[in-house]
């Protein structure tokens, strides 16, 4: 039976009719989702875990400050390299075995990650688990949409995003947590009760897809890695080499720029391309992965912002700025599991996505009157309404996006909507970076012409006494207040750029089309057990 359903055209926009029948069977739904759900947030942690623990692991592995942020990169851009193979290697060896294989691959990794001696095998650990990493995100996506019949898959996909958009959110808080109270090399060695549990679920109760072979697109696969690949270092170089004013960066760019032309090139003339041609004609399909590139923005930028933010300009502690993200976290919970209900129920999930591209533009428009007299209360209701938004966007997203694909091609557009959010990640956190160092030189030159003369500053009774009627240390009060002022006015304008562009997507919301079989289906009365 699962056969029968996993064989029709990779992107079919007109699936066959409904019938309230999993794809997949699995003797324990619900532990089975236990086992699902414990990998992707493992994994998902791991992005953003490590951040905070790189001082001391710097420390540890003698390593410069420049170089420590490959343990990062390392991950990231091997995660995103990797990705594209999921579809094949799945049809070519079997969901089931693939999905393990990444499961003990990654517990492996995150073990020899927490052994390193030496930067260099920490980076080279760091690529295996960013590759096994890779695979297990559109593998968890597919098999819970496998396992659920279409009335339940809004609800899936809803438990499944839960994982994906808060796991950056409490990685900083738990990385910070086990460096503090343990050593930074627990941030690794946390994965392996878990793995070695999520294992024995999956190994117990993960049903396979078909097994098909079919010829490995080498050419493609290879441009598509050298494009994400340089593109990947030019983002992460880019602040360090000064961006184009680098030969650098210009060679990393056209590096980019050749690769993705002769891979596009390619899909559109290749016999048997990486993917399927007919994906790209689904409409709703392409227009979820160009939503997919803003939620990555949205999400990862500002997770890069608001932490230094928080600790540099308004003097958080570490545990204290984790603390005042987790409401941003809960509205995506919250959001997430509401939207999942009302699609279930008949709910447009058009509406759904306008509504939160709008309430997060609103919180964005909002941050741009922040000001540094500000309490915590503000960052706290205000994180809360922007995970409201970003909640209702990103389930109503996944569900249309595969609703008009047919069950053979879920795993090809899982990948491709993961890459689209990793990129578009990447993308965002360099893009405000470099505009927040841009902004705070450029701010610092303006303010500091517009400053009072400082001999009428230092005749100010509160000036005086806290120089002590010194110049330099009136000089170094007046510096400070500037630094401090540019960089709030550079973040302010980085929150301004952000709104811009969720409201440029807001009009990608009419070309979705709204699949037939959104509405509650009628159960197969054959099917009831299944």
């Amino acid at each position: 039976m699962a056969s029968a359903s996993l064989s029709r055209s990779p992107a079919d926009e007109t699936p066959e009719p409904i019938i309230e029948r999993a794809a997949l069977h699995t003797s324990n739904r619900p532990l089975l989702t236990v086992g699902v759900m414990a990998a992707t947030i493992m994994q998902i942690l791991d992005s953003t875990i490590a951040n905070v623990a790189l001082p001391h692991m710097r420390a540890s592995l003698g390593a410069t400050e420049d170089s420590i942020t490959w343990v990062l990169t390392s991950y990231i851009v091997a995660s995103a390299v990797a990705i594209p193979m999921t579809g094949w290697l799945s049809d070519r060896v079997g969901s089931r075995r693939l999905f393990l294989t990444c499961v003990v691959g990654f517990v492996a990794a995150s073990m020899l990650c927490g052994l390193a001696t030496t930067l260099p095998e920490m980076v080279a650990f760091r690529v295996l688990q960013g590759i096994a990493a890779a695979f297990m995100n559109p593998l968890s996506q597919t098999v819970m949409l496998d396992i659920n019949p279409p009335s339940k898959q809004a609800s899936a996909m809803s438990i499944w995003g839960m994982g994906v958009m808060v796991g950056p959110i409490l990685g900083p808080v738990i990385g910070g947590y086990l460096t503090e109270n343990y050593d930074w090399r627990w941030v690794f060695y946390v994965n392996v009760p878990i793995g070695v549990a999520c294992f024995a679920v999956l190994y117990a109760l993960l049903p396979s897809r078909p097994v098909s072979v079919r010829r490995f697109d080498l050419f493609g696969f290879s441009m598509l890695a050298v494009a994400i690949s340089a593109l990947q270092v030019m983002l992460d170089r880019g602040s360090n080499a000064d961006w184009f004013h680098s030969t650098e960066i210009w060679i990393e760019a056209a590096v980019v720029a050749s690769a993705a032309w002769m891979f596009v090139a390619h899909m559109m003339t290749a016999e048997t391309p990486m993917f399927a041609r007919t994906l790209f004609r689904n409409r709703n399909l392409v227009t979820g992965i160009a939503f997919m590139l803003v939620v990555g923005v949205l999400m990862m930028a500002t997770m890069a912002l608001l932490p230094p933010m928080l600790q540099s300009l308004f003097g958080y502690p570490v545990m204290d700025t984790g603390l005042l993200l987790v409401p941003r976290g809960v509205g995506i919970v919250l959001a997430m599991a509401v939207a999942g209900r009302l699609i279930g129920r008949g709910a447009d999930p058009r509406a759904m996505v306008g509504v939160g591209l709008a309430t997060a533009a609103a919180t964005l428009w909002i941050m741009t009157g922040w000001t540094l007299e500000m309490g915590a209360r503000q960052f706290v209701w205000v994180g809360f309404v922007q995970g409201l938004g970003l909640g209702m966007i990103f389930i109503p997203l996944n569900v249309m996006s595969f609703a008009t694909l047919s069950p053979a091609a879920r795993t090809e557009g899982a990948s491709l909507l993961n890459l689209a959010r990793n990129i578009g990640g990447s993308v965002g956190i360099s893009l405000v970076t470099a505009l927040l160092s841009l902004g705070i030189q450029v701010n610092h030159e303006e303010l500091g012409a517009r400053l009072p003369d400082l001999g009428v500053m230092g005749n100010d009774p509160l000036v005086a006494s806290i120089t002590g009627g010194s110049t330099d240390a009136l000089l170094a009060v007046a510096n400070s207040i500037v630094n401090q002022q540019a960089a709030m006015i550079s973040y302010l304008d980085d929150f301004v750029m952000m709104m811009v562009l969720t409201l440029a997507a807001l009009p990608l919301v009419f070309v979705l089309k709204r699949p037939k079989g959104l509405a509650p289906a009628k159960a197969d009365p054959d099917a009831m057990g299944h």
